[in-house]
């Protein structure tokens, strides 16, 4: 893995820390005598996120990225590997012992519509989250009202909106939902995965800029997951670059966008489109492919500068 220098207190505690972390799938056996195929999700990952930084992981699709997320979350166990959040191992643990984490972090799936129960109103979604605490005595029925009154105001959304059913929003909207269904228990730590890709791009701006702004004013840790680099870039502090289950570069957005290292990162920003190689007709293969040729000429080329050096 390419690790670019990103000015890091060593000695500052980590809000999230992951370390070798592996995740391996069996599919099923398509043999009598033979096992299913093992399929490698997650090869060694290794990174920590600061408390109050915006941290993007970005891939193509299949690299692992939501994969990744889930275990953080706690939705998915590892084969191997430690995952913290503020100190806390998530790692084999069950779910009773992962109720503590449910308040410090919360996550907001990509697929709104998916993720929202059809039959509850919006006010027991947002609740949703606060059931627990309200069943051990910490919160009554009236704070919890309260709270998801204070919600919907921070996500742009009116207070009539509590009565309505999720079908009756639109695709950004039904995300402001699930994202102030995540906030509902005060979390530490935001996870999302992909929670612009299916929302149009006007909307798509909308939701980013209330993400943003959301962040900075509850003081949030962030680690948002996307195939889109140019909302990765805008949104985010810190990068990791993932293929094929292995984090292969990690450093400042913009010195990763602006001076890549790994050759997967330098193909994966050539293919990144733009109004003057559209206007030239140039399609994402195109550009690939450019890039590839590119490197291939600068590999071969007599006298070349020392490879860079990663591990994987």
């Amino acid at each position: 893995m390419t690790e670019q220098a990103t000015h890091r207190d060593p000695g500052s505690r980590s809000a999230i820390r992951v370390r070798d972390l592996v995740r391996d799938y069996r599919r099923p056996r398509t043999s009598l005598t033979k096992p299913g195929p093992v399929v490698h999700a997650l090869r060694g990952v290794s990174f920590d996120v600061a408390p109050g930084e915006r941290f993007g992981i970005v891939g193509e699709s299949g690299c692992g990225k939501s994969t990744l997320l889930r275990i953080l979350a706690g939705v998915d166990h590892p084969t191997s590997g430690s995952v913290q959040v503020d100190g806390f191992e998530v790692a084999g643990r069950s779910e009773r012992q992962l109720r503590p984490l449910r308040e410090r972090l919360q996550l907001v799936l990509q697929d709104p519509m998916s993720s929202l129960d059809p039959r509850m109103r919006v006010k027991d979604i947002i609740a949703e989250p606060l059931v627990a605490q309200a069943a051990s005595g910490r919160r009554s029925r009236a704070a919890e009202q309260q709270r998801v009154a204070e919600l919907l105001r921070a996500v742009g959304l009116p207070a009539d909106a509590a009565k309505r059913y999720p079908h009756q929003f639109s695709g950004g909207q039904r995300q402001r939902i699930s994202i102030a269904r995540a906030l509902a228990p005060r979390p530490n730590i935001l996870l999302a995965d992909e929670p612009v890709s299916a929302l149009d791009v006007s909307v798509r701006a909308q939701v980013l800029n209330l993400i943003t702004d959301l962040v900075d004013e509850l003081q949030l840790t962030l680690v948002f997951v996307s195939h889109d680099l140019s909302v990765v870039r805008h949104l985010c502090q810190r990068v990791a670059v993932m293929s094929e289950g292995q984090v292969v570069e990690t450093g400042r957005t913009e010195q990763v966008y602006d001076h890549p290292q790994h050759p997967y990162t330098q193909r994966l920003i050539a293919a990144v489109p733009s109004l003057q190689k559209a206007l030239a007709g140039a399609t994402t293969a195109d550009l690939a492919a450019a890039e590839l040729r590119e490197i291939d000429e600068e590999q071969a080329a007599p006298g070349c500068a020392a490879e860079r050096t990663t591990t994987v």
